[in-house]
């Protein structure tokens, strides 16, 4: 009769173990850092300036220049110029636009990473420019919202708010939260390098850099 128990209860626990989960539920967390995530939104950081006949002035060039220090810090993408069309005049549309590209390729922004378009005024002489880019920021959860008898569980399953301190710290210090939506995207190769190391490889010599001298040290054996 010992037996028999035994059995069914095996019989029991392997029929448990290998029922699949079922459609359009989501397996549980595994570990406690598994049921917490940090959340990206995004949304457009811009300044507008006035449309002038003579191009830059001088104040809009200390707020791009501010504006290029705060895209740079975060890491900013591509940087959008929308310039004003059926609003103010046409050439000093023109004129601010190109003088605003200009200097943000002189403040060391690619030109591959500035876009021009254009956008309806609706007849406003006073339709501004709008230079911006997208902003990105990380949503940290909040912890302690929900905790449960650890001294007293009667399942092997993760606690309700392990992991989130883990996962608000990571949120809060990651330096671009862009990192977070997904890898970045590789630069291109060094071709000149890679020539001359095949170069060396065909000839049979040293493909490694050369020794900084400077970078060079022993441990002194002076004993006082």
């Amino acid at each position: 009769m010992h037996r028999f128990a035994v059995l069914i209860s095996l019989v029991a626990l392997s029929a448990c173990a290998s029922i699949p989960p079922q459609d359009g539920l989501v397996e549980e967390p595994r570990t406690p850092t598994e049921q917490w995530t940090a959340e990206v939104t995004s949304q457009p950081h811009e300044i507008r300036l006035a449309v002038h006949g003579s191009g830059l002035s001088s104040t809009q060039a200390d707020a791009l220049s501010a504006f290029v220090a705060d895209w740079r810090e975060v890491e900013g993408g591509s940087i959008t110029l929308q310039s004003p069309s059926g609003g103010p005049d046409n050439s000093a549309a023109f004129r601010t636009g190109e003088g605003a590209r200009t200097f943000l390729i002189a403040q060391g922004v690619r030109a591959d990473q500035i876009r021009i378009v254009g956008y309806d005024a609706k007849g406003d002489a006073r339709a501004p420019l709008l230079v911006g880019y997208l902003r990105y920021e990380a949503v940290v959860p909040e912890c302690g919202r929900a905790w449960t008898n650890i001294a007293h569980s009667m399942e092997n399953k993760v606690q309700p708010n392990f992991g989130c301190a883990t996962v608000a710290n990571m949120a809060a210090q990651i330096a671009n939260p862009a990192d977070l939506k997904g890898p970045r995207a590789t630069t291109a190769p060094d071709m000149g390098r890679r020539a001359d190391v095949l170069a060396k490889y065909r000839k049979g010599e040293n493909t490694s850099s050369q020794q900084d001298k400077q970078a060079a040290g022993t441990v002194s054996q002076a004993v006082k």
